[in-house]
């Protein structure tokens, strides 16, 4: 069996087939095919999707995660689904380390999560909540990593992910005539005023964060009417979860002061949070171990502190006990993540399968 070959041809149908978050059916699907051809135990859910396999004996379970969703974004002026944060590849590798190793006399039992609506930061709970890391003592995931993190060739142990949450917000005014501004309350002016205030939030610069604006609606096809009301989204992150709740407190806080300055009602809701990573050191050091014995001490790169987030760090959050870490892949990856015509060195695929492979055998 041509093992890579099969990667690579897993890879270009779900980059061909991406489905969005909590809609990825035919992937499933898929996915569920390629157990029942390889012969390897696997169940799907009633009420959502995603995939948990399992091969080997033994009490010890040690597992491995691929997400399996994509975006939804505007490609060549249309919109579609698209996997441009590299869960195809994801999907690809993790199903490449299950051929290195199904045929393999193992003592322990090996379990594949192919779990959904990572995008959405909330997919890691419906696996856990289905029991995926039950019995789990460890936890792998992959990921792809962009050039200015890693170049090709180079394989870190452990991905830092920061902490991520959306804000979603309304703004309540009163509309107006275009030639009488006084008699209303312009929505437009308190989203310039939230504009300003999140960009002279200040913490250390010691640890990275950021707050924008990402989303704006406001007004109609009518210009000569000032509008009143608006809603508005913002990304949030921070290099830690300890630094994500004072920045949570201080925006609160700030739109507060602002709707009050403006005599506006500002309501908005917290959603989609991605924890940190919380990496276990036990993990990171079998990962190294596995890398350097797989490609070498010159491919292994320390590990990489990041401002993306990861549902995948819930599964520590939840169970604090289990030993976890991302392993990054680097893969020459332009322009960069979530670009919609992000492309990579396929050549990275086989490297993962098989680095993941070697981190599974040697836990």
């Amino acid at each position: 069996m041509d093992i890579e070959k099969r990667i690579l041809d897993y890879f270009n149908h779900f980059h061909t087939h991406p489905e969005v978050s909590w809609k990825e059916v035919e992937t499933t699907k898929k996915l569920a095919e390629i157990m029942t051809e390889l012969g390897v135990k696997h169940h799907t859910f009633p009420d959502v999707t995603g995939l948990i396999a399992e091969i080997g004996e033994g009490a010890e379970v040690v597992a491995v995660r691929a997400d399996i969703d994509a975006l939804w974004q505007e490609v060549g002026g249309k919109l579609q689904a698209n996997h441009s944060c590299g869960h195809d590849a994801n999907m690809a590798m993790v199903l490449g380390a299950l051929l290195h190793l199904k045929d393999e006399t193992l003592t322990k039992r090996v379990r594949f999560i192919f779990q959904p609506a990572e995008e959405l930061g909330n997919g890691s709970l419906s696996m856990i909540e289905r029991g995926a890391i039950d019995e789990v003592t460890h936890l792998y995931g992959v990921h792809l990593r962009p050039i200015e993190e890693l170049p090709f060739g180079q394989v870190t142990p452990a991905l830092h992910h920061g902490s991520g949450i959306f804000l979603r917000g309304k703004i309540t005014g009163v509309d107006a005539h275009g030639a009488r501004p006084h008699q209303g309350k312009n929505a437009i002016d308190v989203i310039a005023a939230i504009h300003q205030f999140v960009k002279s939030i200040y913490f250390s610069p010691f640890e990275s964060y950021s707050a924008k604006l990402t989303h704006i609606q406001t007004g109609g096809d009518s210009l000569n009417i000032i509008p009143g009301s608006a809603h508005f989204a913002m990304d949030v992150r921070s290099q830690s979860n300890d630094l994500m709740k004072e920045l949570q407190q201080k925006i609160a806080d700030g739109l507060h002061a602002i709707a009050t300055l403006y005599d506006v009602e500002i309501s908005f809701q917290w959603t989609d949070y991605t924890p940190a990573a919380e990496v276990s050191a036990t993990a990171m050091q079998i990962a190294d171990a596995a890398i350097r014995q797989t490609l070498g001490d010159r491919a292994t790169a320390p590990p990489v502190h990041t401002t993306g987030a990861d549902d995948f760090h819930f599964y520590t959050i939840k169970k604090p006990e289990l030993h976890a870490a991302m392993i990054g892949i680097g893969a020459d990856l332009t322009p960069g993540l979530h670009h919609p015509d992000m492309s990579f060195n396929h050549e990275a695929l086989a490297i993962g399968a098989r680095v993941l492979a070697d981190t599974i055998k040697t836990t």
